[in-house]
């Protein structure tokens, strides 16, 4: 199997398959973005403790690329610090600004490396990036509520 074709099967199983979708109703932080492009939306609850993600649940609609990618996101950085989540959600958009140059870190983002190819097409990069800005979002609103 072509690498790929392998890397389509994982974002469609995240899309079929979506982690820790259903808005946890107790949170540090909840954002809600929208890709004005597309229409794509996320609203992201996090729950973070002594500086320790110890939630991420989610809801939105989309394509394919958005919601498979915030459902890796929470596989990723659930139980993670923030100095943690803070390298994972960097390299992630390196990946995504590499325009199909970067193969990605698979040690650090594991199942969302399969968003390498996503990056050779820009307007699909904001797809790719939703769950991942409003995660950021969230952990910088959540710093009054993790101490």
């Amino acid at each position: 199997m072509e690498l790929d074709s392998l890397y389509q099967e994982v974002i469609l199983d995240h899309y079929k398959h979506p982690q820790h979708k259903g808005l946890n109703p107790v949170f540090s932080a909840q954002v809600h973005h929208v890709n004005t492009s597309c229409g794509d939306e996320v609203t992201l609850n996090v729950t973070i403790k002594d500086r320790k993600i110890t939630g991420i649940s989610w809801d939105g609609q989309g394509c394919s690329i958005s919601q498979a990618s915030v459902s890796m996101l929470t596989d990723l950085l659930i139980d993670k610090t923030l100095e943690e989540a803070e390298v994972i959600t960097h390299s992630f958009s390196e990946l995504m600004a590499s325009k199909g140059t970067s193969t990605g870190d698979a040690d650090l983002l594991e199942d969302a490396v399969a968003f390498a190819g996503v990056s050779k097409f820009p307007s699909r990069v904001k797809c790719a990036l939703l769950g991942w800005m409003a995660f950021k979002d969230a952990a910088v609103q959540s710093q009054g509520e993790s101490k």
